[in-house]
């Protein structure tokens, strides 16, 4: 059983079918078949507002388009240090934009308000954007209020403000609110959609809310390799993604069963929970052996090994009886073990 990823799990049935219904006869092509340029309807709809979107392969692609979108060159793009554009993505977004990464700090992947507040009247270097990672790299995700406070701050200042939403749809779960009131009526300008981790073969979206950062983005999908010739077929999974709220369902599947593990892992002594289980993302601190322990017997765990904290991931195919058969036939001995041989 996969508790690493939610990029290792298998495409939903209904988004695979979608494809399959995109697989008959021919389509125009670069974006102009129905499916692509109807999904610009279904996303308004969605978002309750005129919205421009823009399929993309990668969460690093849908990032670096939105910050070259967002920021002139001259600029600086403001981000949480353990964020994955600043962290992860190898400066994607500094090598489409031109502008620099400031990184600011925060607790439990927080971008802290005081410290913001602090960068922007002190960089050598202007601030252009605000980058927010929701949910954050440590599964706790923004409340509205939260969320409002930054943008808020940051648009007094001139900035304009971007959502990293790879994991947007088990946020959006766990505020139980319209995606409308956590995105454009918060204050912010464009995000990085995500659909591939919950679902999806290979989808990620740029949406637009504020029209004055659509022009010049056509030329910048063909620039970075992101105008696709046979565009329907990423649409076709967004088109199945949206559907009847599946986006949504898939990451209630998820989030339910994280807690339901996060429950489990709790109860044994050799574990902690690091942080707030909210999304689909379990941190729990265990020494470095029992970790290498788990990890001989097949399962793989990423995080913060210098912490000694540890990520568990479910995922929208992650069901009850897998948790618990995890837990009782492969953890439970594992741990035992370990704190047997710790105490003896």
């Amino acid at each position: 059983m996969n508790l690493t990823s939610d990029n290792r799990t298998a495409i939903a049935p209904e988004i695979l079918e979608g494809i399959s219904r995109a697989n008959i006869g021919s389509a125009d092509a670069y974006g102009a078949d129905s499916l692509t340029t109807g999904l610009k309807d279904k996303f308004s709809e969605i978002f309750e507002r005129e919205v421009w979107w823009y399929p993309v392969s990668t969460g690093t692609a849908a990032n670096a388009l939105c910050i070259g979108q967002a920021t002139p060159s001259s600029g600086a793009t403001l981000c949480h240090e353990t964020s994955h554009l600043y962290a992860e993505e190898c400066g994607a977004a500094e090598l489409f934009s031109g502008a620099p990464m400031i990184p600011i700090g925060g607790e439990m992947g927080k971008i802290a308000i005081d410290q913001l507040s602090s960068v922007i009247g002190n960089s050598a270097i202007r601030p252009t954007v605000l980058s927010i990672t929701q949910p954050t790299e440590f599964g706790t995700v923004y409340a509205l209020d939260e969320l409002a406070a930054l943008s808020s701050m940051a648009q007094d200042a001139g900035l304009r403000v971007h959502i990293d939403g790879a994991r947007f749809s088990n946020a959006l779960v766990h505020l139980d609110c319209s995606p409308a009131e956590a995105t454009w009526r918060c204050g912010v300008d464009l995000m990085a959609f995500g659909a591939t981790k919950n679902g999806a073969m290979c989808a990620e979206a740029v949406i637009i809310f504020n029209p004055s950062l659509v022009d010049g983005i056509d030329d910048n999908l063909k620039r970075s390799g992101h105008l696709f010739s046979k565009a329907r077929f990423m649409s076709a999974q967004f088109a199945a993604y949206l559907e009847n709220d599946l986006w949504l369902k898939l990451a209630a599947n998820a989030n339910r069963m994280a807690r339901r593990l996060a429950r489990r892992l709790d109860e044994f002594d050799s574990m902690k929970l690091a942080f707030p289980v909210q999304v689909n993302e379990v941190f729990v601190q265990m020494p470095r052996m029992l970790a290498q322990n788990l990890h001989d017997i097949g399962i793989e765990l990423e995080g913060f090994a210098e912490l000694e904290i540890y990520r568990f991931v479910t995922s929208h195919a992650t069901t009850s009886v897998q948790i618990d058969d995890v837990c009782n036939d492969r953890i439970a001995p594992i741990v035992a073990l370990f704190e047997q041989v710790r105490l003896s």
